[in-house]
């Protein structure tokens, strides 16, 4: 069989009957999580149909200034949800601008990479292929930045003593917060290893399945599932890298003092 299965909305409906079956069963056992479930599944429908109408436009224009907007809308949003999973975020502007940077560096310069080196549509920028691979590599590059960004700051402030004792004893900066670095980074790119290691024998990613169940060849849509995942690896660890590097430069001054007056949230 050839082509794709269509989809009308009583499809959707019956399928939807499984969130009701959630929030009835958070109800029952009163996990207290039933409004957090409509809402969510509410706010996905609705979000993800005002995508594809806006892709139906972009698709039909192929104007690098609209891909470019979408892309920096998608980027600023992702930017918000790296700020609001933070307990304890920089102050200031830092707290959007830090994670929303080196994300926007990271997840841009690899998908560009991939448009103009693998994947080459005509031309490069053509929304069909630039903001499907820009969404699936800035979402995992968000997931990675935010994760390293939270474990970095809550380890400064429960390891102040330790830093400090360090740099009493004439460690720089970055030798006296490596471990925390370290603690940081590990927890940044551990669900894309984690991903990477399961990908295929426990789970089929989405767009994998996607391509399979519109009629592309198996083959052809594992390689097109092995690039996306090297990109995402390197988007993610680059991300990562930048954000926490940052993070320790923003926590310290000139004079290798450690400066947790510029983080604000949890005491």
């Amino acid at each position: 069989m050839n082509g794709y299965i269509a989809l009308d909305y009583g499809d959707l409906a019956v399928a939807s009957l499984l969130v009701l079956a959630n929030a009835a069963l958070s109800l029952r056992l009163d996990l207290g999580l039933e409004r957090r479930i409509m809402i969510a599944a509410a706010r996905m429908v609705v979000q993800l149909s005002l995508v594809g109408l806006v892709l139906k436009v972009l698709f039909a224009a192929v104007s690098p200034l609209w891909t470019g907007l979408a892309a920096l809308a998608m980027v600023a949003f992702a930017g918000q949800e790296i700020m609001a999973r933070q307990d304890r975020r920089f102050a200031g502007w830092w707290g959007y601008g830090l994670g929303t940077g080196c994300m926007l560096a990271a997840a841009g310069l690899v998908t560009v990479f991939g448009l103009t080196t693998q994947l080459r549509p005509d031309p490069w920028y053509h929304p069909q292929y630039a903001i499907p691979l820009l969404g699936m590599v800035l979402g995992n590059t968000m997931t990675g930045i935010s994760l390293g960004l939270h474990t970095l700051t809550g380890a400064v402030v429960e390891g102040r003593s330790a830093i400090e004792a360090r740099l009493a004893l004439g460690e720089t900066m970055g030798a006296a917060t490596l471990p925390v670095v370290r603690k940081a980074l590990r927890a940044a790119v551990m669900p894309i290893v984690n991903a990477m290691g399961t990908t295929g024998l426990v789970s089929l990613p989405g767009m994998m399945t996607g391509q399979i169940l519109g009629g592309v060849d198996p083959t052809q849509a594992v390689r097109y599932q092995i690039l996306i995942m090297f990109l995402i690896s390197g988007g993610t660890a680059a991300g990562a890298v930048a954000a926490v590097l940052g993070g320790v430069r923003r926590l310290s001054d000139s004079r290798d003092r450690l400066r947790l007056d510029r983080l604000v949230g949890k005491d």
